[in-house]
This record gives structure tokens, C-alpha cells and sequence, in this order.
């Protein structure tokens, strides 16, 4: 799949957002270092939250893994089966990543299966404005609870200790702290937790399971569409009236933070937008 493969109808938040997008995210970074959404949108339906806390020990969790393995195989498996296994094994204590670009989808899906589940979203204070107006919509119309998870210093406190700009001089240390770290410290209260990673990404995703274990974080990593290509999801978004990024239809297949995520030209992979020169292709937070 190359950029020109993309299709994707424009949702309405995108209606009267000229310009770039990534000038507007700059623009609208606040005093606390967090993007606002354009004035007139409504308050985020979201809170930090607690993560439930564990009872299954690792030993136990990693039984839990083979045996979903057994039952799912390593590819092919279906989204719904998987999910439903999940939420009946876990309830409370599964968690869902989302970053609120095209994996919207994903907790679309588990909340079919598991109401009020908790959705993770890391605002790294960087966000594009269309990402954080994405969350306020998928926030107020599925049956989800979305915990925006916040790093521990704003922007200005970063710029202030690190110097400005960390994300082109560093962009692992900044990711780390405004992605990995927050992350690191919700999942430790869960048993599971759900992702969008599908195959096609990158090369290091191309051999993820349905459900392995996490070594990292010592529990179970749950990938219910990594069988799913890019249309898949665009036509499952389409069907269901998941709200997506807007971006997504502007030529940023791939959206990360504003200053690490560019438009990718026709024929360009994908994620090529992302961190673009500099070498890196993931975040950290699935490495």
C-alpha cells in the first residue's frame, strides 16, 4: 500500500479547518503545553482516570496467552472472536490504546463487547487539533470511558529542563517521556490491553499475533486487527460511522504528534511522514 491507495471520505470536523495542519497545532498550543481544540468545539468527555489494579499474576496471565494461542492461531483470527474472549477473560481490567488517528476502530469494536471499557489516549501536548476534536466525538458517541493520560511535565517544563524543540534534537527521549512513560504507568493497573497494530505497518509489526505476551509491561498484548489492511479498516469506520482522524483524507496516512508527522507524497509508504530523516519508525511503545 503506497499514499495514493488511500480513500477516505472527509468527515465533517474536517469542514473549515484551511491551512496546515501543522501550523494550526503549533498555534494552539496552550500555557500547559497541551493542543486546545478550535474555539466553539465542545469540552473533552474525557478524564486521566485509575487503572482497576491486577489480580492474576504473570504466571497466570501467560497461561492465558497459550491458550488463546491455541484457540486463535497466529494469523487470520477473527476481530469479534478474539474481542469477545478478551472481554469475557478481562472485563474491567482490559484497556485499549488508541491514538485517535484510524484505530478508532478498534475500541468501536471492543465496546460492542465490553461497554464503558477504558480507552487509553497519551496527549503529548503536540497533538494536531483534528486528533484531540477526534477524541471529544468518538468520546461522546460510543459506549467507551477515555482516560487522556498526560506526561509528567508540560511542554514549557520540558522546554525549560531539556531545551526547546526535544522532539527534533531527541525524538526518542521526548516519545519516552510524553508517550512510553504515561503509558507505562496506566498499564500497570491492567491485565490487557488492546492495540490497532496491523502487519502491513512495518516491518516490525509484520509477524504480531492476535494475542501475545507483553514482556515489557508483563501482561497480555491483544491485536484483534492486525490481519486487517488499511481499507479494511477505512471500510469498517465507513459501515459502523466511526469517527476518524480528518487527516487521514489530507495526505497523513500515518499521525503521530504535529512536529514528527509530515503529509507523505504519492507512492511514499505510509509511515513515512513519521519522524521523517531521522531514522525511527515507532514511538517505543510497541518495541
Amino acid at each position: 500500500m503506497t499514499a495514493t491507495d488511500i480513500q477516505l471520505t472527509t468527515h465533517p470536523l474536517a469542514a473549515g479547518q484551511g491551512g496546515d495542519p501543522a501550523a494550526r497545532s503549533a498555534a494552539a498550543l496552550d500555557a500547559r503545553g497541551t493542543t486546545t481544540p478550535p474555539a466553539g468545539s465542545a469540552a473533552p468527555a474525557t478524564s486521566q482516570g485509575v487503572s482497576p489494579g491486577r489480580t492474576r499474576s504473570a504466571e497466570e496471565l501467560k497461561a492465558l496467552v497459550e491458550e488463546a494461542r491455541e484457540r486463535f492461531g497466529e494469523r487470520d483470527a477473527d476481530p469479534d472472536e478474539v474481542l469477545a474472549w478478551a472481554a469475557e477473560t478481562f472485563g474491567p481490567r482490559l484497556a485499549v490504546a488508541c491514538s485517535m488517528a484510524s484505530d478508532t476502530v478498534v475500541p468501536a469494536l471492543v465496546s460492542t463487547h465490553l461497554k464503558g471499557v477504558d480507552v487509553l489516549f497519551l496527549e503529548t501536548g503536540y497533538h494536531f487539533p483534528e486528533t484531540l476534536q477526534t477524541r471529544d466525538e468518538f468520546a461522546r458517541d460510543w459506549p467507551v470511558n477515555v482516560r487522556t493520560l498526560l506526561p509528567e511535565l508540560t511542554v514549557p517544563e520540558q522546554d525549560e529542563k531539556y531545551g526547546a524543540q526535544l522532539h527534533d534534537r531527541d525524538p526518542g527521549l521526548c516519545c519516552g517521556m510524553r508517550k512510553v512513560a504515561p503509558l507505562d504507568k496506566a498499564l500497570a493497573g491492567y491485565e490487557a490491553w488492546v492495540t490497532g497494530l496491523r502487519r502491513e505497518e512495518t516491518p516490525h509489526r509484520a509477524n504480531a499475533a492476535p494475542v501475545e505476551w507483553d514482556e515489557h509491561h508483563q501482561m497480555v498484548k491483544i491485536n484483534a486487527i492486525v490481519d486487517w489492511t488499511f481499507d479494511h479498516v477505512v471500510a469498517y469506520a465507513e459501515e459502523n460511522l466511526v469517527v476518524v482522524n480528518p487527516l487521514l483524507s489530507q495526505g497523513y496516512p500515518s499521525i503521530g504528534c504535529a512536529p514528527c508527522t509530515r503529509k507523505v507524497a504519492p507512492g511514499e509508504d505510509p509511515r513515512a511522514g513519521r519522524w521523517s530523516g531521522v531514522g525511527k519508525t515507532e514511538c517505543g511503545i510497541h518495541l
